[in-house]
């Protein structure tokens, strides 16, 4: 079971519940903008019993739901977040690849996996087009409803994030880039740049 390699260019914003996402079309770069529907994705966040993971800012999840359903590895840098993904298959249990890739990162590298949280979030997406058609960003209105494994503690809120697609400008990322003209309309609108570096810290009260 082979794992899938990429890297994401994003950034989060919290919002209110009243916060309507604004018209995107005429922003630099953007021509038009297509409907890209709605999504329930269902999410166990794992670590090891000790949190070995999260200060590294790794974080390993199991999601059912949406395109990219699956187990995967992300860990982050600034606005770049690199993700190692593989199918869900017919197991529980994470793929022996998964491990083999967090065992550095680990005391003990056969220490278990054992759940932190789940999160089922309400994806709907707008995809940003350029003016030949192509997707150079998608923007996600998140709703999500998170419940701590240890404690039981409901946490709930709500969270604008865009991403970076394939048909993104060269330097897309970079000052004066398309992400830095979306984010003047969303902090129009009233989002703020996010105060958790993770939906899963969020779930667990860290920020």
């Amino acid at each position: 079971m082979s794992a899938h390699d990429g890297i994401e260019i994003e950034r989060k914003y919290d919002v209110g519940e009243d916060a309507v996402v604004p018209s995107l079309t005429g922003v630099a770069g953007v021509a038009s903008v297509r409907d890209g529907g709605t999504a329930l994705l269902d999410a166990i966040y794992l670590d090891t019993e000790g949190r070995e993971l999260l200060p590294q800012r790794v974080v390993v999840r199991r999601r059912v739901g949406g395109h990219d359903a699956g187990w995967h590895i992300k860990s982050a840098e600034g606005d770049v977040r690199h993700e190692q993904q593989w199918p869900l298959g017919d197991a529980d249990r994470e793929p022996e690849e998964l491990r083999a890739r967090i065992a550095t990162r680990l005391r003990e590298p056969a220490a278990p996996l054992v759940p932190l949280a789940r999160l089922v979030t309400t994806r709907t997406t707008l995809i940003l087009l350029d003016a030949e058609g192509g997707a150079v960003a998608e923007v996600a209105d998140d709703r999500v409803t998170a419940v701590e494994d240890a404690t039981g503690e409901e946490r709930s809120w709500r969270e604008w994030e865009v991403e970076l697609l394939d048909a993104a400008p060269e330097g897309a990322d970079a000052d004066g880039g398309l992400l830095d003209a979306v984010q003047t309309e969303l902090l129009a609108a009233g989002a703020r740049p996010s105060s958790s570096v993770a939906k899963i810290a969020r779930a667990l009260g860290l920020g």
